[in-house]
């Protein structure tokens, strides 16, 4: 049966750094983003990969995708949830529709892909969902309103699908992601700050791959990754 691993979420940085990583392990990696062009871009460079243009917030489409992924490639054994967006207020400026942007993209792709892809790790002894989260979701600070709610209500399902699905063999794990990705964005905004100042994507990949390696007796929940630096 062949290794695949679908990461949703796929864009400069950790979803691409992930794409990468699981790839050189042998991995049929399905790749799901919004944008066509360049899912096309990476499947023309990485070997092993498959575009799979799809909006995390539509249950609709996350359905006949992760159907697209079974028929094409065979059943899922890792699913990387590195879907995200944040809306960065405080609860008198933030809309209602900031908060339920949030809401949609951080727990229900999340809920969604879950309930699309479990007959799929079923069919494996073992398989993995690792979810890409931030501090937000244990602190929620004054101008992160609806990014801090959502993304603790990532967290508490995350929790609970670690609860349910770890008696089947399924590790769920939540990886908190605390400082500024390493991006060229990033840098230019940021060109005061040292190289050791931002968390490094294929540092992030390397830990995620390593949590799908675990053995069940010593499954890590929640992995907390920051550069030394960070103030925590």
């Amino acid at each position: 049966m062949s290794k695949v691993c679908v990461v949703i979420g796929v864009g400069e940085g950790n979803g691409e750094a992930l794409v990468r990583r699981f790839s050189a392990e042998g991995y049929q990696v399905a790749m799901v983003a919004r944008s066509r062009d360049y899912l096309s871009s990476l499947e023309k460079d990485i070997t092993g990969t498959h575009a799979f243009p799809c909006d995390a917030t539509d249950p609709t489409q996350i359905d006949s995708t992760f159907r697209d992924i079974r028929e094409q490639l065979g059943p899922v054994s890792v699913l990387i949830y590195n879907a995200g967006g944040g809306v960065f207020k405080n609860v008198e400026d933030a809309s209602l529709e900031d908060f339920e942007a949030n809401w949609r993209v951080n727990v229900l792709g999340l809920a969604a892909a879950t309930k699309a892809v479990l007959p799929q790790l079923r069919k494996h002894n073992q398989a993995a969902i690792m979810v890409t989260s931030a501090s937000a979701a244990t602190r929620g600070r004054a101008n992160t309103a609806p990014f801090a709610s959502a993304k603790a209500a990532q967290r508490s399902l995350a929790q609970s699908l670690a609860r349910q699905l770890g008696p089947e063999g399924i590790h769920v794990a939540n990886v908190i992601i605390d400082g500024v990705v390493d991006l060229p964005r990033t840098r230019e905004m940021l060109p005061d700050k040292d190289d050791d100042f931002f968390v490094k994507p294929d540092a992030v990949a390397d830990a995620i791959w390593h949590l799908c390696q675990q053995h069940s007796s010593a499954w890590t929940f929640e992995l907390d990754i920051r550069p030394f630096g960070e103030n925590w």
